[in-house]
C-alpha cells in the first residue's frame, strides 16, 4: 500500500516525525540527500536560483543529432564532460531508407571530433549504459530522455530536452528554483511474485493525480530498502518520471556498494543518507508487504488497478477505456470488452523490455515462472529484450535465455522500441501487456488516424510471465506456484570494450563530421519583435496533453535529424489540421518580413490599432492552446516542431512538466499561462494580440495584458502570464531561441 501525505516531516533517528510549525524548511532541506548533492553541484549565487553543472551527459539516436547540430551552431569545440551517445531508439533501421544508420554514422563521427562516448546499436539502452558505466554516488547526470533516473545508485538523474544538454556542452548551467523534497519512506518486504513495476505503478497511481509531486525530488529511505536488490530499486526508480517529479535519490547501503564492485567501479560508491533533522515537504509511505500485483490500463500509467480488482470489474473498466479511445480517435474503434470471458481477460501479447523491464532480475524471475511451461501456439506471444549485452551474457550463462526460448518466448536485442511504438506492434484491437515505461496512446505503434488501433497495459514481468504460462489470460504472479532464487549478477563489459568508442578527452578537431542527406541545419529564426500576434492553430481541451500527442513517437523517430520533415508530423494524431494552419500563418509572416501587407494581418491588426504602423513591428505566428501540455517524454521536438512551423507561443493553465516548458523557452516560444478559473472559450482561427511583449519580457513583467480578436471581429481583453523567467531565459526568448542567444554572445 502506498499513501501520500501533504505534511512536513523531519528525519529523526532513522525515521520520519511530524515537523513542528516552527521548522526551518530552507535550512532543513539542506540535510536531505537531494540538497547535499544539489549544493555540491551548484554555482554559488545570491539570486535564489540553483545553477547546476552535471558530471555526465547521455543522449540517444533520436536526440543527439539535434543536440550536436545546435551545439555546433553555437560554438562547440569539444565535450567538456563525459557524454555518451547510445543508439537504442532507431536501432531497427527499418523506416526512412538509410536515415537511421546515417544518424549513427554521424554520432560516431561527432564522438571522434568532439571527444564523446559512442555506444553502437543493440549494445545497450541509454539508461542501462548510464547505470553500468557512468553512475556514481553523489553525482548528477543530465539526459535527453525523460526516464533519466539513476537515484537508486546514488546518482541524481534529470531528463530534459536537448537544448539543456547543449547548455552543459557549452559550459553553462541548468537553472531551477530550489525544489521541494518528498520523503518516500519504505517499510516491509515484498511478497513472492511482486516486482518493481507493481510498486512503481502503485506509486504513480497515488501521486500523479493533482500533481502531488510535480517538479519535486523524491527521496527514498527506510528499513524496507534492505529487502530490495539493486535491480528492484532501479525498476521502481526509473518509473518516478511518471509521477512528474523532477528527480529522485535513494539512500545507499551495502547492496549498492556491491553493485559498484560487481561493475568494477568500487571507487564510485559512497554512503548517502538523510542527515538528522532533514526537512521534507511531504511524505509518501510505501509498505512493501501490502503491495499487490498491479496493472496500468490505457492510456496512462496512473490508470491503475490491482490485477484482482481489474479482473473482478473488467467489463466495466474496459468500457471506460473504449469510451476514452472513441473520444480521442473517432476514426478507429477499440474493442477490448470482447476479450472478457468466463475464463478471464485474454491478452494478445507480452513484452518485457527497456530500462524498466529488461533488467537481469526481472528476466530471471520471468524465466523461472515459465520454466517447464509454454507460451502456447495461439494468438498470445512473448518477446523479451534484455537491456544490454552484458545483461544478455549473464542471462545466457545462467541458463535463463535457454529456459525462455524453450517456453516459446522470443529473445531480442537491446532496443527501446517497445517503449515508444517502434517494435512489436500488435494486431488491430490487440491488447499488449508490457513491462515498459509508458502506455500512452500509440505507444504500441498503431495508427488510429488510419483506422488501426490497439492498446498497451503495463504489468510487471512476473505477472506477464504468469499470464504467458496461463495461455494469455491475465494472471497475477502472486496467484501461481513457482520456484525462484536470487542469482548473483556478474557484469562482463568485454563487449563494450570491444565495440564502443571511448573518446572522452580525445577530441580531434580535424575529424570530419559525416552528415547524411537527411541531416539538416535548423532554419533561420528571428528575434522577438516589439509586439506579437498569434493565431490559434490548435485548441485542445483534454485535461492533459502528452508530448506524444504534440509530436508522435514511433514512425516519426527516423526524421528527427531533419527539422522540416519532422515538423510535418506535429499534432498529426490529435489535430491533423495544425500543420496546414501553421504553414499558412508562417507564409503570411514571411510576406510581412519581406515588406508585404497580408490581408489577414491588416484586418486583425486594424481591429486593435493602426494596421499600417503595427504591421511593421508585430511578429505573426501560430499558437497552441491546451489545458496542461507536455506530460511525458523529454524530447525537445514537441516544441521545436512548433517553432519550425512558425509557432511563437503556447497558452495553457499550467505546463505538465518543467522540461516541456524549458523546451518551449529554449526554442523561443512564449510560455504563456492563464490564471486558474480564467475562461478561454476561443477556438482555432481566433487571434491573440500581445502589445509591448518585447519590453515586458525584457523588464521582467509577469502579468501581460493582451487582446483576443475572434473570427467574427470581436475584441476581448485577457491577462496572460509569463512567470519565473531567469535572466538567461529572458535573453533566450528575446533573441528568438537558444542558438540565437549563443550566436549573439559569440559576436
Amino acid at each position: 500500500m502506498i499513501k501520500y501525505y501533504q505534511r512536513g516531516v523531519l528525519w529523526h533517528d532513522g525515521a520520519p516525525v511530524d515537523a513542528p510549525e516552527s521548522a526551518d524548511k530552507c535550512s532543513g532541506r539542506n540535510g536531505t540527500m537531494a540538497y547535499q548533492i544539489l549544493n555540491a553541484h551548484r554555482e554559488q549565487t545570491d539570486d535564489g536560483i540553483f545553477h547546476i553543472k552535471f558530471d555526465a551527459l547521455v543522449s540517444h539516436d533520436i536526440t543527439y543529432v539535434g543536440i550536436i547540430q545546435t551545439a555546433r551552431a553555437s560554438g562547440l569545440k569539444e565535450f567538456p564532460i563525459p557524454s555518451a551517445m547510445t543508439n537504442c531508439h532507431n536501432s531497427l533501421c527499418a523506416v526512412g531508407g538509410t536515415i537511421n544508420e546515417d544518424d549513427h554514422v554521424f554520432g560516431l563521427s561527432a564522438a571522434k571530433k568532439y571527444g564523446g562516448i559512442y555506444v553502437p546499436a543493440n549494445q545497450s539502452v541509454i539508461h542501462s549504459y548510464a547505470r553500468e558505466e557512468l553512475a556514481a554516488c553523489g553525482n548528477m547526470i543530465l539526459g535527453s530522455d525523460s526516464h533519466t533516473r539513476y537515484g537508486a545508485l546514488g546518482t541524481m538523474g534529470v531528463g530534459e530536452g536537448g537544448p539543456e544538454l547543449v547548455k552543459q556542452l557549452l559550459k553553462n548551467t541548468w537553472d531551477i528554483t530550489p525544489p521541494e523534497v518528498v520523503l518516500c519512506y519504505v517499510t516491509g518486504k515484498p511478497r513472492k511474485g511482486i516486482g518493481p513495476h507493481d510498486v512503481a505503478i502503485d506509486l504513480v497511481r497515488e501521486t500523479f493525480a493533482g500533481g502531488k509531486v510535480k517538479n519535486k525530488v523524491l527521496e527514498f529511505a527506510g528499513p524496507g530498502l534492505e529487502y530490495l536488490p539493486y535491480d528492484f530499486r532501479s525498476g521502481i526508480d526509473v518509473m518516478t518520471t511518471e509521477t512528474t517529479c523532477l528527480s529522485s535519490i535513494w539512500a545507499t547501503d551495502d547492496e549498492i556498494r556491491k553493485y559498484y564492485e560487481i561493475h568494477k567501479r568500487p571507487e564510485c560508491y559512497r554512503e548517502l543518507a538523510p542527515e538528522e533533522g532533514a526537512y521534507y515537504d511531504a511524505i509518501v509511505t510505501i509498505e512493501l508487504d501490502k503491495i499487490e500485483s498491479m496493472i496500468a490500463l490505457p492510456f496512462h500509467p496512473s490508470n491503475a488497478y490491482t490485477i484482482h480488482e481489474f479482473l473482478e470489474n473488467a467489463d466495466e473498466i474496459l468500457a471506460g477505456v473504449e469510451e476514452e479511445a472513441a473520444r480521442k480517435f473517432p476514426k478507429a474503434r477499440l474493442d477490448l470488452r470482447s476479450k472478457v470471458s468466463d475464463k478471464g481477460v485474454l491478452a494478445n501479447q507480452g513484452v518485457i523490455a527497456g530500462c524498466s523491464g529488461g533488467i537481469f532480475d526481472n528476466i530471471v524471475e520471468a524465466a523461472d515462472i515459465l520454466a517447464g511451461g509454454s507460451t502456447g501456439n495461439g494468438y498470445f506471444s512473448l518477446s523479451v529484450y534484455p537491456t544490454s549485452v552484458p545483461t544478455s551474457l549473464a542471462l545466457t550463462r545462467a541458463g535463463k535465455t535457454e529456459a525462455l526460448l524453450e517456453a516459446g518466448a522470443v529473445i531480442k536485442p537491446s532496443f527501446c522500441g517497445p517503449c515508444f511504438g517502434a517494435g512489436d506492434v500488435p494486431a488491430n484491437n490487440g491488447l499488449s501487456l508490457r513491462h515498459t515505461t509508458r502506455n500512452f496512446p500509440n505507444r504500441e505503434g498503431s495508427k488510429p488516424g488510419e483506422g488501426q488501433i490497439s492498446a498497451v497495459a503495463l504489468m510487471d514481468s512476473r505477472s506477464i510471465a504468469a499470464t504467458a504460462k496461463n495461455g494469455g489470460y491475465i494472471t497475477a504472479a502472486t496467484d501461481i506456484d513457482y520456484e525462484t532464487e536470487h542469482i548473483p549478477y556478474t557484469f562482463d563489459n568485454t563487449a563494450y570494450r570491444n565495440r564502443c568508442y571511448y573518446g572522452f578527452g580525445k577530441a580531434d578537431p580535424e575529424a570530419e563530421l559525416i552528415l547524411g542527406p537527411n541531416i539538416t541545419d535548423w532554419p533561420k529564426m528571428y528575434e522577438l519583435s516589439d509586439n506579437l500576434l498569434v493565431e490559434l492553430a490548435a485548441v485542445i481541451r483534454d485535461p492533459v496533453t502528452t508530448t506524444d500527442e504534440l509530436i508522435p513517437s514511433g514512425e516519426t523517430s527516423s526524421y528527427r535529424s531533419n527539422p522540416l520533415r519532422l515538423s510535418e508530423f506535429a499534432l498529426s494524431r490529435r489535430v491533423p489540421e495544425y500543420v496546414g494552419r501553421s504553414k499558412a500563418v508562417a507564409a503570411d509572416e514571411a510576406a510581412r518580413r519581406a515588406g508585404g501587407k497580408p490581408e489577414k494581418l491588416a484586418k486583425v491588426l486594424g481591429a486593435v490599432g493602426d494596421a499600417d504602423e503595427l504591421i511593421k513591428n508585430t511578429q505573426f505566428g501560430s499558437c497552441v492552446f491546451a489545458n496542461k501540455p507536455g506530460d511525458g517524454s523529454a524530447r525537445e521536438q514537441a516544441a521545436s516542431c512548433q517553432k519550425v512551423l512558425g509557432g511563437f507561443a503556447n497558452i495553457c493553465y499550467e505546463y505538465a512538466t518543467k522540461r516541456y516548458r524549458s523546451n518551449c523557452i529554449n526554442w523561443g516560444i512564449l510560455p504563456f499561462t492563464l490564471d486558474e478559473g480564467t475562461e478561454f472559450p476561443y477556438e482555432d482561427g481566433d487571434f491573440v494580440f500581445v502589445p509591448g511583449i518585447r519590453a515586458a519580457i525584457s523588464s521582467g513583467e509577469e502579468k501581460i495584458p493582451a487582446k483576443v480578436i475572434t473570427k467574427d471581429g470581436k475584441v476581448n481583453d485577457i491577462d496572460l502570464w509569463v512567470k519565473g523567467l531567469t535572466e538567461d531565459e529572458k535573453e533566450i526568448i528575446l533573441e528568438g531561441c537558444l542558438m540565437n542567444y549563443y550566436a549573439a554572445q559569440n559576436k
